[in-house]
Formats: C-alpha cells, sequence, structure tokens
C-alpha cells in the first residue's frame, strides 16, 4: 500500500471512528441480562464478524484479533509508522518481558506474544538469543542486554519487569521526541506522569523504600523524579496534597475521599484524561492526533467491554460495573 498524507489518511480515520461502539450501544450492553444479549448487540456492530459461538470463553481473542486487523490496516498507510508504534509499544515491551523469561527459564511462553503491528514472534525472539536482529530499534536491544546483564549479576528473575518498564517510559519519551509533534510529546508526557503517580501511590500503600521506588520512577515526565521520591515514606494524604498544585490537580480533586486518593478509581481518571486530550484531534486535519485519537478510542471501547463481559461473569452490579468504566472518546 501507499503511504498517505494525513491529509489523505484523515478521512479514513474519521470512517473508522464511525464504527466506534455509540454510547447509546454501550448503554445496551451494561444493562443487558446476560452476556448472550450482549453477543447479539455486538453482533451488529464491527465486531460481529470476529464472534465465534464460545464468546463469553473467548472474548479476548476476538479483541486481539479486531485490534491487530486494525494496525495491519493503518501501518503501511501512515506518513510516519513510529506513530502507530508509540502506541503499540506497551505490547512490544510485554513480548519482551514474557519472551524473555521464557529464554532464561528454558521455556516457551510463546502463547503470550501480543502483535504490536511491527516486530514478529521470531524477530523478538532472535534479538533474545543474539542480542541483536534487523530491523529492531536500539532501545527495544539496549532493554534486552541490560536485562541480560541485570540476570548474570543476580541470576534472579526480580527485577525484570523493573528495567522493562522504566525503559519503556524512556522509549516513549525518545520517539515522540523524535517524531516531532508537540501535541504528541505532550500526551507521552502526560502519560508518563500518570504512571508515576499511579506507581508512587502503590508505592505508599504497600509500604515500599525510597530506594527501591527510585528504581521504579522515571525521570521522563514533567513532575520531577526526586518530589514523588520525597514522598514514598509518608502517607497518601500527603501525597495527594501535593498532587493538589500540580498541573493534575483538578483531576486528583475529582478522586479524593476523605483526605486521600481512591486508587480503584486513579487508572480510569488517568485515562478519562488523556481520552479528553485527544478531543482536539476531531478538528485537526494535517497531524497524526486524529490516528492516535483512534486507537485510543478503541482501546477504551474495548476496556469497557472487558469490564462489561466480565463484570457480568462475576456478578458485578450494574452500577459497580458503570463506576469502573471509561470516558467515551467524543461524548
Amino acid at each position: 500500500m501507499k503511504q498517505m498524507t494525513y491529509h489523505e489518511l484523515n478521512p479514513l480515520i474519521r470512517l473508522k471512528e464511525m464504527e466506534l461502539l455509540t454510547s447509546e450501544q454501550m448503554s445496551q450492553m451494561l444493562e443487558a441480562a446476560d452476556l448472550k444479549t450482549v453477543e447479539g448487540i455486538l453482533s451488529g456492530t464491527s465486531y460481529g464478524i470476529y464472534l465465534t459461538v464460545d464468546f463469553p470463553d473467548n472474548f479476548e481473542k476476538i479483541f486481539e484479533q479486531a485490534e491487530s486487523d486494525l494496525f495491519t490496516e493503518l501501518v503501511p498507510l501512515v506518513p510516519d509508522p513510529n506513530v502507530i508504534w508509540i502506541y503499540t509499544m506497551r505490547s512490544t515491551f510485554h513480548n519482551l518481558k514474557a519472551l524473555i523469561k521464557a529464554e532464561l527459564l528454558k521455556q516457551n511462553f510463546d502463547e503470550l506474544y501480543l502483535f504490536d503491528g511491527f516486530y514478529s514472534l521470531e524477530k523478538i525472539k532472535t534479538a533474545i538469543r543474539n542480542g541483536r536482529a534487523t530491523g529492531l530499534p536500539e532501545c527495544l536491544l539496549e532493554s534486552i542486554q541490560e536485562v541480560r546483564e541485570h540476570f548474570e549479576e543476580s541470576n534472579s528473575l526480580q527485577g525484570i519487569d523493573i528495567i522493562l518498564d522504566r525503559n519503556y517510559l524512556s522509549c516513549q519519551r525518545e520517539l515522540a521526541e523524535q517524531i516531532g509533534e508537540p501535541e504528541l510529546l505532550a500526551e507521552v508526557i502526560s502519560f508518563i506522569d500518570f504512571t508515576n503517580i499511579l506507581m508512587t501511590a502503590r508505592g505508599i500503600k504497600q509500604k515500599r523504600t525510597r530506594n527501591f521506588m527510585s528504581t521504579v520512577l522515571s525521570s521522563q515526565g514533567s513532575i520531577p523524579k526526586v518530589e514523588l521520591l520525597s514522598y514514598i515514606e509518608t502517607s497518601l494524604e500527603q501525597l495527594t496534597d501535593y498532587l493538589r498544585s500540580t498541573d493534575y490537580g483538578e483531576m486528583i480533586v475529582t478522586i479524593v475521599q476523605e483526605t486521600s486518593l481512591d486508587l480503584t478509581q486513579l487508572e480510569r481518571v488517568c485515562d478519562d484524561y488523556l481520552t479528553k486530550f485527544y478531543e482536539a484531534a476531531q478538528t485537526q486535519a494535517f497531524g497524526p492526533l486524529p490516528v492516535l485519537a483512534l486507537l485510543n478510542a478503541k482501546a477504551i471501547e474495548m476496556k469497557n467491554l472487558r469490564l462489561i463481559i466480565t463484570g457480568k461473569q462475576v456478578g458485578l452490579s450494574t452500577k459497580q460495573i458503570r463506576e469502573r468504566m471509561r470516558v467515551i472518546y467524543g461524548t
């Protein structure tokens, strides 16, 4: 396929947006009495072609295939494929975690591989075995090397996730700067900030040490790492007071219960903040934001569908599921 300019691509993106589930469809599924009704509603949407007779047990595979098909369609078309990879990079680093551990443990974790639109299962396995692979970005090769050195020194799998999670955020920032779109860089920095906030709050809750959290938190956000670290051995209340004074204070206020953060709502609000960030994409015709907005909208849509399906499977009430659902793009 021929690569398009964003001006040429974005009409296709608008058409893809029209295939997203509506608020009404999502509400119907939320109120549905059983999963058979949910399946019936989905059958009349873009997910219809993926539905199987054992839908309740295989919905994850259905969503993975729908997302993979979207990546496969868009990657050859976008002016800069890195715009897609900056969004699918989470899957790339997930693959590194699973496949590096498989190599070190002499086991097969191939079933954990997630398609990211770029790097095949075999390419990543080759890089892990040999330390190199044609076409694999330097930040991935460096991550593999760092993990190997860690394992050789410690002979322990502990720390692998920490190294790769930190490198993932650094790679995000590096790629955003390379792409050179100010709005995209702003979104990536916000994502890193939210990730740091979530990890700091969880670190306080789990009574982690400052030294441990220093290895976990990223230095790539706008909130200084040293400031977050200063709250690690204090309390959620003190962290909450500090966060009120940041650029995210307005968001933080909405999830304060009594005097501290409601951690069950923090991740949801972070997702909602980033979704609202993409609202500007609805009027932008010449840059990468619309395609990123579509990918984000699709990911949020699938998160909400997973919440509805798993919520009904475990017996959550409609109210409990609704409280966990994310804002739908464009509403």
